[in-house]
């Protein structure tokens, strides 16, 4: 499939999405085609009478990003009875899902922490090395439709934003605290909102930070002019639910360990829903696959390399999918195979 550009202007969290369209939001998004890729196989076995025929395929593999482990579910569906199943996730009610699973499948085991502590958590488990590696990138549905949440403009709530809600600092608090130009910095960088700065002016002049409705109301009368169909206030909630969960820099963190974390033939499947997260992992994987580092660009001699991986692959969802599921229409799962070469912790991410 050609590369294409995704929207910059894309939110993961809201893309379009209707009331009629609920129902299906909570799908897991590209789930057969993304549990074949962290197994190294082509296809899933079809199914038979509505049970899956499992794989049987024994090994260690982690859910980056468990969410409600739809593809946590289906994997272990593939997976033989001595296998290890290792998810992580932020969000406490997605940590008292996976608990209920690993209380009923003793191949679960459950750790409440970003994926951004992957080589630090799999060591204190006694684990240097895994199968495959496999994430679900952004926000889930069901954060969405939970108000209290604060991550809709379209239901209110506090202003939270936190994917922990048990630790850290909210959005509110932080709009307390943060100056204007700092402000237009967060929405232009993580939201790539062209007109940050008066939006960040506008909100600075808001009395308090209790609703999200109030909130996506100051920044639809600041915005100048926005998309047809796309709420004005989508790429500036973006912003601030990416910077205050660190979301880009754990994404960094969890690209660069999977390196020394992934045996050789251990396979990286990770989905994405806007271009600020796609093109980051699209370029690591370049990277580590042709061994070409910017670095290196204005050297006479270009050093011999590394390369970690195979040539990625990219997938999107068919035509089925986004009809079924409209989350999927803006998702990308990007692939690849670890090699055999070792790895070299001198070499930068």
């Amino acid at each position: 499939m050609q590369d294409e550009p995704l929207n910059p202007t894309q939110s993961d969290s809201e893309r379009d999405i209707t009331s009629d369209e609920l129902s299906f939001v909570h799908d897991a998004v590209l789930l057969e085609e993304t549990v074949a890729a962290v197994l190294g196989v082509k296809s899933l076995p079809k199914q038979k009478d509505g049970d899956q025929n499992g794989l049987n395929i024994s090994g260690i593999y982690v859910d980056a990003t468990f969410g409600r482990g739809g593809h946590s579910r289906l994997l272990l569906s593939q997976l033989a009875d001595d296998a290890t199943l290792i998810v992580f996730d932020k969000d406490p009610t997605a940590i008292s899902v996976a608990q209920e699973l690993a209380s009923k499948d003793s191949r679960v085991h459950v750790v409440h922490d970003s994926f951004a502590t992957l080589t630090d958590s799999l060591a204190a488990m006694g684990i240097s090395e895994v199968d495959g590696l496999m994430a679900d990138l952004g926000i889930s549905s069901p954060q969405i439709d939970d108000g209290s949440r604060g991550f809709s403009f379209m239901r209110d709530g506090a202003v939270d934003m936190r994917m922990d809600t048990s630790r850290g600092q909210s959005v509110a608090e932080w709009l307390e605290q943060v100056d204007d130009e700092t402000l237009a910095n967060v929405l232009y960088e993580f939201g790539e909102e062209r007109h940050s700065r008066r939006i960040a002016r506008a909100i600075k002049q808001m009395e308090s930070y209790e609703s999200t409705l109030e909130l996506a109301e100051v920044i639809k009368e600041a915005h100048p002019n926005w998309q047809r169909g796309k709420h004005p206030a989508t790429q500036s909630f973006q912003a601030m639910r990416i910077f205050i969960n660190n979301e880009l820099g754990d994404v960094d963190e969890f690209l660069a360990q999977s390196i020394a974390i992934l045996k050789s033939g251990g396979q990286l499947a990770v989905i994405s829903f806007h271009s600020l997260e796609d093109r980051r992992i699209k370029q690591f994987l370049q990277r580590h696959s042709k061994g070409q580092y910017p670095e290196d660009e204005n050297l006479p001699m270009l050093p011999n390399r590394p390369r970690y991986f195979s040539k990625p692959k990219r997938v999107g969802p068919s035509k089925a999918e986004t009809s079924q599921n409209p989350r999927a229409r803006s998702a990308w799962l990007r692939m690849a195979t670890r090699t055999d070469t070792e790895y070299q912790q001198t070499v930068a991410p």
